[in-house]
């Protein structure tokens, strides 16, 4: 049974020279499509491989529970992270999934260091860290259940996101065309009647079993087509600042992109993430913490400087 809350749009956004040129984010990377209809979830529990657990689309459905399908590959979670708190502060583990995988519509928090993830939700409530595009759900429920936490809830979650490993669950391909995409509500998927489609300036990235993501299940695989040629050259722009286009990534987020200190990594994370935050950074909604020095590495890039930095940067091993 697939939900299909994802969005289906397939044209190509161009690229762009620096802020400037336009001030709508890129359609691709900021998914929504609310006409998309979603059926009524069934009670009947289902199991997924690998996985002893069983729960019901009723369930997966409720963001005041993560489901846990693998309870024996994390640390206890505290109840914020378990069960969030009604009516306002959704359940950490539900939307961004139990082991901290996340998804293509919002963050991966598996190995974010205390004091950033601490920062961010404070930067959500003050209004630093705003979120552009259509005013989808996940956006409403993520600023919501920030303005409910408490200092204990925040450092709660800081501290357990913190200890766990980041997996590697995107496979980076760079492709002409791709698997067509289907009717969806927040991210892409795989048009149930097949064919292909032409990628064009953009990046598609789509869970590889929709069920198993849907179900909430941590360890849900994606694919993310990219355009051809551009992990090379988004290598260039990452090691060497592509000649004035940006700054070299390493010097913030280490030699590996897997973090330094209070920085984030950045390895192996969702291209659609990546891509949708430095648009952010670039336009000023993202102006806490590191926010400034953020902008002054994306304000000259172009959306096509943005898809190469964001397909080579995913393409590493986490």
């Amino acid at each position: 049974m697939v939900f299909f809350t994802s969005d289906g749009l397939s044209a190509a956004d161009s690229g762009r020279s620096g802020a400037g040129a336009s001030d709508q984010p890129p359609a691709w990377a900021f998914v929504w499509d609310p006409s998309v209809q979603v059926p009524a979830p069934g009670e009947t529990p289902v199991a997924l491989p690998g996985s002893n657990a069983s729960f019901s689309w009723k369930q997966a459905r409720d963001l005041f529970a993560a489901l846990d399908w693998h309870p024996e590959a994390h640390p206890a979670m505290p109840d914020v992270v378990a069960n969030g708190r009604k009516p306002d502060v959704r359940a950490c583990g539900s939307c961004h999934r139990v082991e901290g995988t996340g998804g293509p519509e919002n963050a991966s928090l598996a190995g974010l260091p205390v004091a950033y993830f601490v920062q961010q939700i404070a930067d959500f409530r003050s209004g630093a860290r705003r979120m552009s595009g259509a005013e989808r759900p996940s956006t409403q429920a993520m600023l919501a259940s920030a303005k409910g936490l408490t200092d204990d809830d925040i450092r709660a979650a800081a501290e357990y996101f913190a200890k766990l490993a980041r997996k590697p669950v995107i496979k980076v391909v760079e492709s002409d065309t791709i698997p067509k995409t289907g009717p969806s509500r927040l991210f892409y998927v795989k048009s149930p009647a097949g064919g292909t489609e032409t990628l064009g300036q953009r990046i598609v990235e789509m869970p590889d079993d929709v069920d198993r993501f849907e179900l909430r299940d941590s360890r849900a695989t994606f694919t993310a087509y990219v355009p051809v040629g551009s992990v090379a050259r988004g290598e260039a722009l990452v090691k060497t600042g592509g000649s004035g286009a940006t700054n070299a990534c390493g010097l913030c987020h280490g030699s590996e992109l897997k973090g330094f200190g209070d920085v984030p990594a950045i390895a192996g994370r969702s291209p659609t993430y990546i891509v949708r935050q430095l648009w952010e950074f670039q336009h000023g909604n993202r102006s806490g913490g590191a926010g400034a020095l953020m902008q002054q590495t994306a304000e000259r890039l172009s959306q096509k400087d943005m898809i190469d930095i964001a397909a080579y940067v995913s393409s590493l091993d986490p």
